[in-house]
């Protein structure tokens, strides 16, 4: 087992990695859930017939009155109405302020559960069971939840860091191949903005048959590097940008498509790639990363650019929860596995990307 601790003021947690360890899930969430009575395990129609009936058993073997609730799977479940609809489930089945939360599910189970967490009778514990490759080594870790509004993604959120991370690497095997390699983009991220040579490595390692191999690995390098940040600036206002390196064009990606024709991972693919040629352009990235950065996508099968009109990109990057007044912050590379936090004019951005 490889774990990882997250250490906050007046609060840690840890990140225990191993495969199979979704058996010990009971056993390990009442040694951090000392005083619940009762579990509320969320999860989706995708990953509940799949992992579901065996977390929510082992639950109860370690003394928990156990109920599961199932949200339709996709991102469109990230909303207020299903909010609402969990908090009224939660409370059906008595949850106090002394029970618990688990997440189990991919981001959009996390961030609903978590929210839902958050602010359901001010806050109760709740811990992350990631299945997904990319809640495994990003929006599990750092206790951001949130839902969409109509407006545009994560804008009804809040900072509610989980008891516990519970990561099985084995649950990756059920994905299917573009889940996984959605996971990949933000694997790539990580290389891209903090380790160069863990960017080499996935030079070497491409395949999904590879990266399996390497699983435990890359899942711990992934969740180091988050965590290192994340100690350093919980609350996202300053270091914690360098982690939506090619997050800002990406929402506009996924606003072009309306959050159903790209994914996220898809969308964050061709958001680093454009955002890497547009470190070029300001004379800030050197002009051999973004080759490196487009091969390694497409060996990935991840796209490295998506059309987006200018009204698209005008619209997501006058919402961006980064920006403030007329200026934004865009993260840029000033060589590979440094990523900085550069102010810009949002309509100057807006012409460099035209």
């Amino acid at each position: 087992m490889r774990t990882i601790r997250v250490t906050l003021p007046g609060r840690s947690y840890p990140i225990p990695i191993e495969r199979g360890i979704l058996d010990a899930a009971g056993v390990v969430s009442r040694s951090f859930l000392l005083h619940a009575t009762r579990i509320a395990v969320v999860t989706d129609s995708n990953v509940g017939p799949l992992y579901a009936s065996r977390v929510a058993t082992r639950m109860a073997s370690a003394g928990f009155q156990v109920k599961v609730i199932t949200i339709p799977a996709g991102e469109s479940s990230k909303s207020m109405e299903m909010l609402s609809y969990l908090y009224g489930e939660l409370l059906d089945f008595g949850l106090t302020r002394t029970d618990a939360i688990a997440a189990l599910g991919g981001g959009v189970v996390g961030d609903l559960a978590g929210f839902a967490a958050a602010t359901i009778l001010r806050g109760v514990d709740f811990i992350q069971i990631p299945t997904t490759l990319l809640a495994q080594v990003d929006s599990s870790v750092g206790g951001k939840v949130a839902v969409d509004l109509p407006q545009g993604k994560n804008l009804a959120g809040a900072f509610w860091q989980p008891k516990l991370v519970l990561i099985d690497p084995e649950t990756l095997e059920t994905l299917p191949q573009q889940v996984f390699m959605d996971g990949m983009a933000e694997v790539v991220k990580y290389g891209c903005i903090k380790d160069s040579a863990f960017f080499d490595f996935l030079e070497a390692h491409y395949s999904r048959k590879l990266l399996m191999d390497e699983m435990e690995h890359i899942v711990a390098t992934c969740c180091s590097i988050k965590r290192d940040v994340v100690e350093k600036d919980e609350r996202d206002t300053g270091e914690r940008m360098l982690l939506n390196f090619g997050h800002t064009l990406g929402h506009a990606y996924e606003l072009a498509g309306q959050y159903t024709q790209w994914s996220h991972g898809q969308a964050v693919a061709a958001g680093m790639c454009d955002a890497a040629k547009l470190g070029v352009k300001l004379g800030v990235t050197p002009e051999n990363v973004p080759g490196r950065i487009q091969r390694l996508l497409e060996r990935l099968e991840l796209p490295t650019h998506i059309d987006c009109p200018a009204e698209t990109y005008a619209a997501a990057i006058g919402l961006d929860k980064k920006s403030s007044g007329d200026e934004i912050r865009v993260i840029l590379l000033e060589e590979m596995g440094k990523a900085v936090a550069r102010r810009m004019n949002r309509q100057k951005l807006l012409e460099e990307l035209a």
